[in-house]
């Protein structure tokens, strides 16, 4: 853990410097298909390098629920349903679906596909997954997103019936969510086997990641490289890539410079200030797509003075968010208000923000008996971007006396740490991976899922869970969008969190690389990549 306090007083950069300095956006923005060459590029083979911020937290999809392990993940096992480019569904594992009443979907699985070693994925390996994500004893992070699901049968080799305790309209796009990834039987049942000896959910999983999809798991050298090979046996259209390696490295300049020499393929993420310097060095350029995502600062509602509602609303209004956008963004990415981007389900412009108003948040904390202000902390994990968003709010929170500590974790133990609610503010993001309020709202805010599932803030409100349940049981999409509009409102009113923005996914990518390409998810798609 890094640990540092900077006074506004004594800021390198003042906060008006920045606003005066930092206002203009780039001239050209990036496109978001720059290196989207699928079949026009290189011959098959080779080992396709890239360079990122974070290692994999964990191999086991069912017990992780962060993006750097989702991205292996994905390449490793494939799901029954998964999304395209725009997050519609497509099929996958399910070839296809219905619903033959309000409480049951049947699902039609693909037919010959193989784990990768060699058994078969069939109607049984469903049932089997699906039970270990709800099985209690598993404390599977994802359970949330199927604990409608009342059982699973098997009704052939190759159909799946779901029957749900409720009419679900959201169950196909949870099932296109990585938690729900589908393991050989064979390392389920050896990974209960060892659970049953004392180790820990996930323990063999992780050493023997098995799952369908386009590669293989080599191995994982912890903190510093995951290798992948190609699986020449794939039920659908091989990579063209041999070997995939993603190389953990924390400093963003570093990952810069391995693109530049080619030690790199593909480097994720960028910092918007170095955009301008790889568009303008020859032989690399620049992807940048468009994201589900939120980037939040988030309040621990437990702990005083923030389980005061008037203080949260404060930080709301003391924050301007145009100077992150234009200063530190520089425009990229888009301004949020709330949890929800336009491409998820459930996202209304009808809901008022709070705006930026210092004067008001500094009535509000006299409101509240802070006149004075008082102390805190800021956590964030080791990414420059968040950093530098950390330090700007430190700077604008000071102007209403209230003065901030800024601490930074590795990304394992900021996971660890803001699960086990020890902090005071933290920053954080999510993907709404579903493209469905249901997975976000959920995550973020129902009082089940306080911790490590995602609910850091601790909130706590009768209110708001029984208007995500009740959202989340309705069939009618009108009305599941005026509940979920009716949820924002609380939401503002309630502020467990400041919403800054909905992320622009930038990457850097060697031209020697096509068909790259990052969805709104979040994921790389890298099964026609190929190597020039």
């Amino acid at each position: 853990m890094k640990k540092f306090s900077l006074k506004a007083g004594l800021l390198t950069l003042s906060l008006s410097a920045l606003v005066a300095g930092c206002a203009s956006e780039p001239d050209d923005q990036v496109t978001s298909n720059a290196n989207n060459n699928a079949g026009n590029g290189g011959a098959e083979g080779g080992n396709l390098i890239l360079s990122v911020l974070s290692d994999a937290q964990n191999l086991d999809p069912h017990n992780s629920n962060d993006v750097p392990s989702w991205n292996v993940q994905y390449n490793i096992y494939e799901t029954l349903v998964k999304h395209d480019e725009n997050m519609d569904l497509q099929p996958n594992l399910a070839s296809s679906w219905e619903q033959t009443d309000d409480l049951t979907w049947e699902f039609h699985l693909q037919e010959g596909v193989q784990f990768h070693d060699g058994t078969e994925f069939n109607a049984e390996v469903v049932k089997a997954n699906i039970d270990r994500v709800l099985d209690e004893e598993i404390g599977s992070p994802n359970a949330f997103l199927f604990e409608s699901i009342e059982e699973v049968n098997v009704a052939d080799e190759y159909t799946v019936e779901i029957v749900t305790e409720y009419p679900y309209a959201a169950l196909p796009a949870h099932l296109a969510h990585n938690g729900s990834s589908m393991i050989s039987l064979d390392v389920l049942e050896a990974d209960y086997e060892s659970f049953q000896d004392g180790g820990q959910p996930g323990d063999y999983i992780n050493e023997n990641p098995v799952g369908t999809g386009y590669f293989t798991f080599e191995e994982w050298n912890s903190g510093d490289s995951i290798v992948l090979s190609r699986n020449d046996n794939y039920w659908g259209e091989k990579a063209k890539v041999e070997q995939v390696t993603f190389s953990v490295v924390s400093e963003d300049l570093t990952r810069v410079g391995e693109l530049e020499s080619g030690a790199a393929h593909i480097i994720y993420p960028v910092s918007p200030s170095d955009v301008s310097r790889i568009e303008g060095t020859e032989g690399i350029g620049m992807h940048q797509s468009d994201s589900v995502s939120i980037s939040y600062i988030g309040f621990n509602t437990k702990k005083a003075p923030f389980d005061n509602k008037l203080v949260r609303q404060a930080i709301n209004k003391a924050v301007d968010k145009d100077v992150i956008m234009d200063g530190i963004l520089e425009g990229f990415g888009v301004q949020a208000f709330g949890p929800l981007s336009e491409a998820v389900f459930g996202h209304s412009d009808n809901v008022e923000p709070l705006e930026y108003d210092p004067e008001a948040a500094k009535e509000l904390l006299a409101e509240a008996g802070y006149e004075n202000g008082f102390e805190t902390t800021l956590w964030t994990n080791d990414n420059r971007e968040r950093q530098d968003i950390a330090e700007l709010v430190q700077a604008q929170l000071a102007e209403i006396n209230i003065d901030v500590e800024i601490e930074v974790f590795e990304w394992g133990a900021y996971l660890d740490r803001t699960a086990g609610g020890e902090h005071d503010m933290f920053m954080l993001g999510l993907s709404a991976a579903t493209a469905d309020a249901d997975y976000p709202m959920s995550m973020l805010y129902h009082s089940d899922n306080i911790g490590a599932p995602g609910n850091r803030t601790q909130m706590d409100n009768e209110e708001l869970d029984s208007l995500i349940e009740e959202a989340r049981r309705e069939s009618d999409e009108d009305q599941r969008l005026a509940l979920y509009e009716e949820a924002m409102e609380l939401l503002i009113e309630e502020s467990p969190m400041l919403y800054i923005y909905h992320q622009a996914y930038l990457t850097g990518v060697s031209d020697q690389i096509s068909g790259f390409d990052m969805y709104p998810n979040g994921l790389y798609q890298l099964q026609n990549v190929t190597i020039n």
